[in-house]
């Protein structure tokens, strides 16, 4: 590549993508067809968010997407949160391998927090050699320079960095849906809990400039979007290493200003530093959903202690209670960790005594998995698997029952639906969601979708809901 000036980080990747788009042209003029592509995603909303950028790069180029099956070029966004998540990836490249062998044109790529772990990359150069080119989470932003690489050199192309304080954000994405979609407002994480791998794949915190992103929402509201998701591993922490500080509360009070956007999501929000400031936003705002993710984790104040979780069951109580007392239809869901290392009888009760106090309209419960390289891998005491598997069983009952209980209290009411798409299974119906993010399924045309209606709900059906539209 010339040596040339640019402006900018992302101007410099666009003179790639300029590059790769003639190489696609003339591969497609060679084949006698178009040249496509397949990404697999792998864990949270930070990696499908990446995904939809990673997508648009690809169609920048002149890719266009289709099934992995018969895909000319196939990228995995990886997860490595729990050690079954690898194991996937692996699975999925023996797959392809074969696939690979009868199409060698074809070209597979691995990126996410699963390649930020040396073991991972070092056997991918050994046991995986047909793998094309494998990147980490810091710079996915390079996806068209490092494919101009790997078409030039005929080589496997390997680029991890460790760690950066770089954030590259204008360069094409593809959206999943043309009405709603995610924000990044910070990237990394700061808390190391003892069982959490994020910190040391996804790098320190740092948060994008306040202009950035309302520009960014504005643009995206320009373009039919009505509801915006702010992503974050940790939300409250936003704005603490920018030049000039600004906290998540204020960030929030800017974008509700902006016109013609209906819905505020976020996530994730840490409790331990969850502001009264915060609070008395979510209270006072018309545009932010009644619905709070609140990683609680565990109920025992022992167990939070060794999950580096900083706070106690008493002080997430009273935050609970804090919040409810100024937003009192808020909806609360969480995370639950079962079976870490240590975890008594007596810790489990008190998780449930914190699933019942709560009320939690839906929980995400998981049974801890051991992650090579953080502090909780080394613990003693581990708990056996079958005392594990009958205490998530008894959680899951509970979770069931509150689950069932409040989507109840709201039959009869009528409240708004944002339609987001035809529904599954019955083709007469709409599927949408209300602001404490609980499904509803009603009769309704593809033209609603997108669209932020009233509708009667008729019927609670365990998780979701069945209405009509009202009149």
């Amino acid at each position: 590549m010339e040596d040339l000036t640019y402006t900018s980080e992302s101007q410099r990747q666009y003179d790639y993508m300029a590059q790769m788009k003639q190489w696609v042209s003339k591969q497609s003029e060679k084949m006698g067809r178009p040249l496509t592509c397949h990404i697999t995603t792998f864990g949270c909303q930070m990696n499908a968010k990446d995904s939809e950028k990673l997508l648009g790069i690809l169609q920048q180029m002149g890719y266009v997407e289709t099934e992995e099956e018969t895909a000319d070029f196939v990228l995995f966004n990886t997860c490595t949160v729990r050690e079954n998540a690898n194991l996937k990836v692996y699975g999925h490249l023996g797959h392809l391998k074969k696939i690979k062998q009868k199409n060698p044109h074809m070209l597979i790529g691995l990126c996410g927090c699963m390649m930020q772990e040396d073991l991972v990359v070092q056997k991918i150069k050994e046991s995986y050699k047909f793998v094309d080119i494998i990147f980490g989470t810091h710079n996915i932003f390079k996806l068209a320079e490092l494919m101009k690489n790997r078409v030039d050199s005929n080589g496997m192309i390997v680029d991890i960095w460790k760690d950066t304080d770089q954030i590259v954000e204008d360069l094409p994405s593809e959206r999943k849906f043309s009405f709603k979609c995610g924000v990044n407002i910070m990237y990394g994480c700061n808390n190391f809990c003892s069982y959490c791998i994020v910190p040391y794949v996804r790098g320190r915190e740092r948060s994008r400039n306040p202009e950035d992103i309302i520009n960014e929402i504005k643009a995206l509201v320009a373009d039919g979007v009505v509801e915006v998701m702010l992503l974050g591993q940790n939300v409250n922490s936003y704005g603490k290493t920018l030049e000039e500080p600004i906290t998540f509360a204020q960030l929030l009070q800017r974008i509700e200003k902006i016109e013609g956007l209906e819905r505020i999501r976020f996530m994730t929000p840490h409790p331990k530093d969850l502001s009264d400031e915060l609070i008395d936003v979510l209270a006072a705002s018309q545009k932010i959903c009644n619905h709070v993710h609140l990683p609680v984790q565990s109920g025992s104040t022992e167990i939070l202690k060794k999950m580096n979780r900083r706070y106690t069951k008493e002080q997430y109580l009273d935050l609970v209670e804090r919040i409810r007392a100024k937003v009192p239809e808020v909806s609360f869901t969480t995370d639950i960790i079962v079976g870490f290392p240590g975890e008594t009888e007596e810790d489990f009760l008190e998780t449930m005594d914190v699933v019942k106090k709560v009320n939690y309209d839906s929980c995400y419960t998981f049974i801890y998995s051991k992650r090579t390289g953080t502090p909780a891998a080394v613990m003693p005491d581990e708990v056996p698997e079958e005392v594990i598997k009958d205490r998530f069983n008894r959680l899951l009952q509970v979770v069931g029952e509150a689950s069932k209980k409040n989507v109840d209290r709201y039959v009869g009411r009528t409240m708004n639906v944002l339609v987001e798409m035809v529904n599954d299974h019955d083709e007469n119906l709409v599927t949408g969601r209300l602001t404490n993010n609980v499904l509803v399924h009603f009769p309704g045309c593809r033209e609603m979708i997108g669209k932020i209606v009233p509708v009667v709900l008729k019927e609670a059906k365990g998780f979701y809901y069945l209405g009509e539209l009202a009149e």
